[in-house]
C-alpha cells in the first residue's frame, strides 16, 4: 500500500448532513491512502465545513448510469496505481465501485450507514457483501442488516471532533433551553417533539437547527399548538457555527422515530456532538442511539413516538440541574473513550489498508 492508494466513491459529496464522510476521507488523505475521490452526484456547493476546502478540488463528480460512471472514473484514473475501490454507501456508490474495480482488476468494498442498506433488497445487499473485500458498518443496528448472510462485517463507529465540540459551563437561567438538530424529515421525530412540549410544565424554549421538506408543516404544527413564540426554526447552520448552538443549550432532544417508509436513524451526529459538549440528552430508543446513550447513565432514553414519555423526561431534566450535570459529564467521558474522531478514523484507515493491501 506504499505505492498504491484507494479510490473512494461517494454520493453527493460533500453534504451538510454527512460530516462523517468528510472526516473519514480527510483522514485517508492525511495518511496517504487516497488515490482519488468520486461522487455519483453533485455535492452541496455552499458547504463551509472544516476540511472541505482541502478536499473539494480532489472530488470528481460523475454522470450517467452506474456503468457509465465507472467507465468515466476509469478514464480519469488512467495511469494511477489503485489498490482497491471503496464505496461510501451500499447502494449507487457501491454499484459504481464494483464496476470500477472490475475494470481495474482490483477488489472493492463498501461502508454501510443506515438508509442506504434499506434501499436494496436484503438478497441484493447480502450478495454484494459476499463479493466485497470488506464491508464496514458504522453501528450494530445497520450491521444487523447482514444477519444470516455469512458476510463478515467490521464495525467502525463514526466519531466526533472533541476539540471542536467541548464541554461548556452551563449558564443558569429562568428558561430551560432545548436544542434539536437534524434534517426536517419524518424520521427525526420533530412532530412528536412539538406534541410532547405541550405537556412540559417548566418554562422552556426550543431551537431547531436544520432544514428539509417538513419545515412548513412543523411550523404550522407549532402555530396550531400555540408554541410559535417558544420554538425557533434556525434553518441550516454552518458546521463552524454549530458548537455555539450547543453552548447555548441546557439539553439536547433527539426524538427519532421509524418513518412511514420504514426508514430510521442509525446513530445521528447530533448525539455524539451533544455528548462531546457535555450536555444532557433525551433521546428515543431507536436505531443505534442506545449504543451511545444508556438510560440514566449518559442520557435519558424513552420509547420512540411516545410524546407523553418524551415530555415527562424533558420536564424532569428541566427541574433537576444536578441530574443534567451528571448525565452530561458521563456522556463526555464515553465519547472521549469510544468516539474520538481521531481514533475512529485511524481504525477505519487500518481496516481499509488491510482489506486492499
Amino acid at each position: 500500500m506504499t505505492q498504491r492508494g484507494i479510490a473512494v466513491v461517494l454520493s453527493g459529496f460533500p453534504r451538510h448532513s454527512e460530516t462523517f464522510a468528510l472526516e473519514d476521507v480527510s483522514a485517508l488523505d492525511r495518511q496517504g491512502l487516497l488515490a482519488a475521490v468520486f461522487s455519483t452526484k453533485p455535492g452541496e456547493t455552499d458547504l463551509a465545513q472544516p476540511g472541505v476546502s482541502r478536499l473539494r478540488h480532489r472530488v470528481h463528480a460523475l454522470s450517467g448510469s452506474p456503468d457509465g460512471q465507472a467507465a468515466e472514473a476509469a478514464r480519469y484514473l488512467d495511469g494511477t496505481r489503485v489498490a482497491g475501490v471503496h464505496a461510501y454507501f451500499a447502494h449507487r456508490p457501491a454499484d459504481v465501485a464494483a464496476a470500477l474495480a472490475r475494470s481495474l482488476d482490483v477488489p472493492f468494498g463498501f461502508s454501510v450507514h443506515a438508509r442506504d442498506a434499506r434501499k436494496m433488497t436484503r438478497e441484493a445487499l447480502h450478495d454484494r457483501g459476499r463479493r466485497a473485500a470488506c464491508v464496514v458498518a458504522c453501528n450494530r443496528d445497520v450491521a444487523g442488516e447482514f444477519d444470516g448472510s455469512g458476510v463478515p462485517v467490521q464495525i467502525v463507529p463514526h466519531g466526533v471532533d472533541l476539540r471542536r465540540f467541548a464541554t461548556v459551563a452551563p449558564a443558569s437561567g429562568p428558561v430551560f433551553r432545548l436544542l434539536a438538530v437534524g434534517r426536517l424529515v419524518e424520521k427525526k421525530g420533530f412532530a412528536v417533539l412539538l406534541g410532547a412540549l405541550t405537556a412540559v410544565r417548566e418554562p422552556w424554549r426550543l431551537h431547531i437547527v436544520g432544514d428539509g421538506p417538513q419545515r412548513e408543516r412543523l411550523a404550522a404544527q407549532a402555530r396550531g399548538l400555540g408554541l410559535s413564540d417558544r420554538v425557533t426554526f434556525l434553518g441550516t447552520v454552518t458546521h463552524d457555527a454549530l458548537p455555539a448552538e450547543y453552548g447555548r443549550a441546557d439539553a439536547v432532544i433527539v426524538p427519532s422515530v421509524l418513518d412511514s417508509t420504514g426508514d430510521r436513524d442509525g446513530l445521528p451526529n447530533v448525539v455524539l456532538e451533544a455528548m462531546a459538549s457535555g450536555l444532557a440528552i433525551v433521546a428515543t430508543d431507536m436505531g443505534a442511539i442506545a449504543s451511545a446513550i444508556r438510560d440514566d447513565e449518559t442520557g435519558v432514553l424513552v420509547p420512540a413516538g411516545d410524546a407523553a414519555a418524551l415530555g415527562e423526561a424533558i420536564d424532569r431534566l428541566a427541574r433537576t440541574p444536578r441530574l443534567r450535570a451528571r448525565l452530561g459529564g458521563a456522556a463526555r467521558e464515553v465519547v472521549e473513550r469510544d468516539f474520538d474522531v481521531r481514533d475512529c478514523t485511524r481504525r477505519l484507515a487500518l481496516v481499509l489498508r488491510e482489506a486492499y493491501a
